[in-house]
């Protein structure tokens, strides 16, 4: 698998979207895998570029048909990522970077061993509460919800290879990038890029 396959999730909150958005600016070996998924987009959001929205019926003939690497639901929505696009472009030599939540982590991880898998945490639960209220896009069952979600998938951390805690945002920016150069220079992916220097190095 010459391409390196980045898993980033976070409870909602934590600032992931930021995260790797930024990171897409910074690093052009990257590209973000567009997910499908059956909710409403979102002001600003981009059909085919944030996400690929579709119905539900559409979604759940899709998995049916085994299109979908993971498929998850998350607050009554479901997410899914493409297996067909996402093979041909690790074997293009792309790094792949899937922004999903832990349910579909583990399902990657099942497929592909290889995947590196980063967490990002809030600093704190206080401060998680505040970034969701500063949102201002949601009544208060529905932050309540949000909340205790968060705390949930938070306690799967331990799944995951990377973890960055998100206080300042400079700071966890470099982490990322840090955990993505460090990425590529594992033996495997090494290996796959230059099988010439590592053949007469290593027998199977």
């Amino acid at each position: 698998m010459p391409g390196t396959l980045l898993i980033v999730s976070a409870p909602s909150g934590a600032g992931k979207t930021t995260l790797v958005r930024e990171l897409l600016k910074r690093d052009g070996r990257v590209q973000l895998s567009v997910s499908c998924t059956t909710r409403q987009p979102r002001s600003g959001e981009v059909q085919g570029r944030d996400y690929n929205f579709v119905g539900v019926d559409e979604f759940l003939a899709m998995r049916s048909r085994g299109e979908f690497l993971e498929s998850a639901e998350v607050h009554g929505n479901f997410y899914g990522t493409s297996l067909r696009w996402l093979e041909r472009q690790l074997a293009a030599g792309r790094d792949v970077l899937l922004e999903i939540d832990w349910q579909g982590a583990q399902q990657v991880r099942r497929a592909f061993g290889q995947a590196v898998g980063i967490f990002i945490l809030p600093p704190s639960m206080a401060i998680l509460e505040q970034r969701l209220r500063g949102r201002g896009t949601d009544d208060e069952a529905t932050i309540a919800r949000r909340i205790h979600a968060a705390l949930a998938e938070m306690r799967h951390v331990a799944e995951f290879d990377y973890v960055i805690i998100n206080d300042d945002l400079q700071t966890a920016i470099t982490d990322l990038q840090a955990v993505v150069h460090a990425a590529r220079l594992r033996l495997a992916p090494q290996r796959a890029r230059h099988p010439e220097l590592f053949s007469p190095l290593l027998q199977d």
